[in-house]
């Protein structure tokens, strides 16, 4: 990807400040969680390859609201699986590690890769071949907003999406950390509640969420003018 498509991609990530991991158990969930999502503010989807027919989910849904929202693919392991996934027209595509060969075909395709890293390493290796935005996983077994904290201390320049083990309640000490943006999965998107017909439910989750993390912004931010 160009480099200045890379980062509105990533900025547009970032200023949602939430991409929520669809990783159900058919096509039909997973529009009904991307419906729920996006009337309740979030307009960025990961479709993970996880999901039974996950390229033809990606498909429908970068055509039915590709103008409005972000069609990210996740669970992307191989060059085959970018070419598939933006081939179906993903906007992004997320790796649970640090595969150089998937990287180089993101590239290729002109999309942007964000690639899972978990130690400084990684992370650096992950940036000097060209990302954007790094995901930290599994960010929650390794101390959560305190090792994202960490992190930021010697890597400030470099944005970072922690995932695994995120939830409602504690998503803005994530964003308070530095996180750029948080990856959510099943407490966001339940697929019981989409089971049941309670997509309402989820739509409010939605709207919970993104009105926490632009508060906690607003903290970070009031606490950043006091200090300085």
């Amino acid at each position: 990807m160009t480099a200045s498509r890379d980062a509105e991609v990533a900025r547009r990530i970032a200023d949602i400040g939430v991409v929520p991991v669809v990783r159900v158990r058919s096509t039909d969930a997973a529009y009904r969680a991307a419906d729920a999502l996006l009337e309740g503010g979030i307009s960025t989807l990961e479709i993970t390859l996880t999901v039974p027919n996950a390229i033809a989910a990606i498909r429908s849904l970068a055509t039915r609201i590709g103008d409005r929202a972000l069609i990210g693919a996740g669970t992307v392991l191989s060059p085959a699986d970018v070419d598939a996934c933006v081939d179906a027209g993903a906007q992004f595509i997320v790796s649970p590690g640090l595969d150089a060969a998937t990287m180089e075909a993101a590239r290729r395709c002109d999309v942007l890769a964000v690639p899972g890293a978990l130690t400084p390493t990684e992370i650096m290796a992950a940036t000097r071949w060209g990302s954007s935005l790094v995901k930290i996983f599994p960010c929650s077994a390794m101390g959560g907003p305190t090792y994202l904290r960490a992190l930021r201390g010697p890597l400030p320049h470099v944005q970072l999406l922690p995932t695994g083990g995120i939830t409602m309640a504690n998503a803005v000490d994530y964003i308070a950390a530095g996180a750029a943006a948080v990856g959510m999965g099943s407490e966001l998107v339940d697929e019981r509640l989409l089971e049941t017909g309670q997509g309402a439910v989820l739509t409010e989750r939605a709207r919970t969420l993104v009105r926490s993390i632009r508060s906690a912004r607003a903290g970070v931010a009031a606490v950043t003018r006091g200090s300085s």
